[in-house]
């Protein structure tokens, strides 16, 4: 607790809650001592961090989720949850290490549709291991996702369909790749094979 603060230790949630601010702060801090590169300065790197945790993607996709919980959700609406919440946080990530390499428009643009399909199949891959996998496997509480009716792939689509989806989109974020010559990309083929065989 800091010293001088008043009121009740915080709770574990609130904690987790001050983590994520306190990292989402820490990213903007790092991108504003980087060096420009030459298609990208620094305020075109700030700005793919604001819109991707900001209204437009991150918190619309929050909120959609927090009312989707209990309610029959379809797919379509599943698929805008998940593309404004980790799609959008993982595709502003590789954005942002290809922006900083300076890539051209061909192959950021590649690299944006590898990070939105990757982001896909890695939420996928979680909303699955939630009710597959033990606590002490996943290193959080198992089952959550059930306890609190929330809106998921096994849910909305089953959980075999699910798999085949997450397959499916990690093929996908393979081909997005394809724009890449020789061993360029081999780092993010490694990565989406990865997440979508990873059990926690």
């Amino acid at each position: 607790m800091i010293c001088g603060a008043v009121g009740p230790p915080a709770t574990k949630s609130s904690a987790t809650i001050l983590a994520g601010d306190a990292l989402l702060t820490i990213a903007f801090e790092i991108v504003s001592r980087t060096k420009p590169a030459r298609h990208y300065n620094t305020s075109a790197l700030l700005r793919e961090i604001s819109v991707a945790a900001g209204s437009q993607k991150l918190i619309a996709g929050q909120v959609a989720d927090l009312e989707a919980e209990g309610k029959d959700v379809k797919r379509d609406q599943l698929k805008f949850i998940h593309e404004n919440k980790t799609a959008a946080i993982l595709k502003s990530s590789v954005r942002l290490g290809a922006m900083s390499a300076n890539a051209d428009a061909r192959k950021l643009s590649a690299i944006t549709r590898f990070g939105q399909r990757l982001g896909l199949a890695f939420q996928i891959i979680d909303d699955i291991l939630d009710v597959t996998q033990t606590s002490e496997i996943l290193g959080k509480s198992a089952g959550k996702d059930v306890a609190a009716k929330k809106a998921t792939y096994p849910a909305v689509i089953g959980l075999e369909e699910s798999r085949a989806e997450a397959r499916h989109l990690t093929r996908q974020a393979h081909n997005a790749l394809s724009v890449f010559s020789g061993s360029d990309a081999q780092p993010l083929h490694v990565l989406a094979n990865y997440l979508l065989e990873r059990e926690y």
